[in-house]
């Protein structure tokens, strides 16, 4: 059963009750920890939680406190200048890709991400043509 409810909106739709939501939830009084409920199977490599005694790579301290390297800092400064250029507040990811293969990043190793059977990998050789333009522009 549910109770009728204001949300934020002032509708009156239906929330379901307090006890319903907590059928859902893990007690943490159990011993058993939300975050190790998945398959080990499931990393992917992009976790960024440090466990004991793991550190952060320079790349990421870097960062993190403020200190951009020359690379981040000519990344940032691309997407500034593709956003003022296209009037985009918020690019697409399909847009950060442009950007970034219009910096002259390509695909010349395999990849260290663990992201399932459904995505292939691949390589190409580092004077690959970004492939972003319609036509490519003739090279000089």
């Amino acid at each position: 059963m549910h109770s009728e409810k204001m949300d934020a909106a002032g509708t009156g739709g239906t929330r379901p009750r307090e006890d319903d939501r907590r059928e859902s939830v893990v007690d943490r009084r159990t011993g058993i920890d939300r975050r190790r409920l998945g398959d080990a199977s499931d990393a992917t490599n992009l976790e960024r939680r440090r466990g004991p005694g793991r550190r952060r790579t320079d790349f990421m301290r870097a960062a993190e406190e403020g200190e951009m390297t020359e690379e981040q800092f000519m990344f940032i400064m691309a997407i500034e200048a593709f956003r003022k250029v296209n009037g985009k507040t918020f690019p697409s990811w399909t847009d950060v890709l442009e950007v970034i293969r219009k910096l002259g990043y390509r695909k010349t190793m395999p990849s260290e991400l663990n992201l399932g059977s459904r995505v292939q990998d691949w390589t190409e050789k580092p004077t690959a043509p970004s492939g972003v333009w319609k036509e490519e522009p003739a090279a000089e």
